[in-house]
């Protein structure tokens, strides 16, 4: 298995890494870390390898900064958009996932920028966002893993990606049912109680799914976190540094390509924790 991290010498660059190392030591996974440079426009082959030369001094650094116990690669290559140009390295390199930093504003944890908002509109494989200060943590697995699964089409996919994973990674396995009551129109305790009993069933369901297909005795549970808007069931469940939370792209989404949904937006102001999001089942690459 291969990883691919988006790598610019900057805090979100050092965070992507840092969650990177983090994933290829739980998954006995591999790293290509690779810089997209901005062709220059007009095109100056001199100036070009200028970008290249500089470029790849700084990927140097960054793999000699990777443990020992982790196989790490350097890549440049130029494209007119990073989002596109980290996408088509991560279909050449046939990569896992590409792991990537928050930057500019946003809040909480992640901060994401642009280019990482266009890359979990695009990408053709999981993205990984690792949020500000990932790199500062002593943390070196993963040490659990949660998987908000919703009923709309593709959870099953999800669910068998996130049992996979956690299997592989040997860690245990939260199922998250999240129910915002501001979709149904009150927020009174009467007219949450349907939607909760809806959630309830749902997490048993998906919790039977799961332990059929996980060995006897593997920690796997579930939970139903409520609240007045997604923000505010998100905040409710407990968090630990080394947690990982995996979500599913919006139904939105084009073939082979990734669409992050309202709902996991809405999660990314309030988590703290590494958030991975996964093409739909007609979508992803089977890694």
């Amino acid at each position: 298995m291969r990883l691919l991290i988006g790598y610019l010498a900057t805090p979100g660059g050092a965070d992507a890494l840092a969650l990177g190392v983090r994933l290829a030591r739980t998954l006995g996974a591999e790293l290509e870390i690779c810089s997209v440079l901005p062709v220059p426009i007009p095109l100056d082959s001199e100036y070009q390898s200028e970008l290249a030369t500089q470029a790849s001094q700084w990927l140097r650094e960054a793999q000699k900064s990777v443990p020992d116990d982790v196989t790490a690669r350097i890549h440049v290559s130029f494209h007119e958009s990073f989002a596109e140009g980290i996408s088509r390295e991560a279909e050449r390199l046939e990569v896992a996932a590409i792991v990537v930093g928050g930057s500019g504003g946003f809040a909480a944890g992640f901060s994401l920028g642009s280019v990482v908002n266009e890359l979990l509109h695009s990408a053709p494989v999981p993205v990984a966002v690792a949020p500000r200060g990932t790199r500062h943590s002593d943390v070196e697995r993963v040490r659990s893993i949660t998987c908000g699964v919703g009923t709309r089409p593709g959870a099953e996919h999800l669910l068998d990606l996130a049992v996979r994973v956690s299997t592989a990674a040997g860690v245990p396995l939260r199922l998250v049912s999240l129910v915002a009551l501001e979709r149904y129109g009150s927020r009174s305790k009467v007219s949450a109680e349907g939607p909760r009993r809806q959630a309830l069933d749902h997490a048993a369901a998906i919790l039977a799914a799961a332990e059929s297909s996980l060995p006897s005795g593997f920690p796997v549970t579930v939970v139903v976190a409520d609240g007045a808007t997604v923000e505010a069931a998100v905040e409710k469940l407990d968090w630990r540094d080394g947690d990982l939370i995996i979500v599913g792209s919006s139904r939105l989404a084009q073939p082979r390509r990734l669409f992050l949904g309202s709902t996991a937006a809405k999660m990314m102001r309030v988590l703290h924790v590494p958030l991975v999001v996964v093409p739909g089942p007609d979508t992803a690459t089977d890694h």
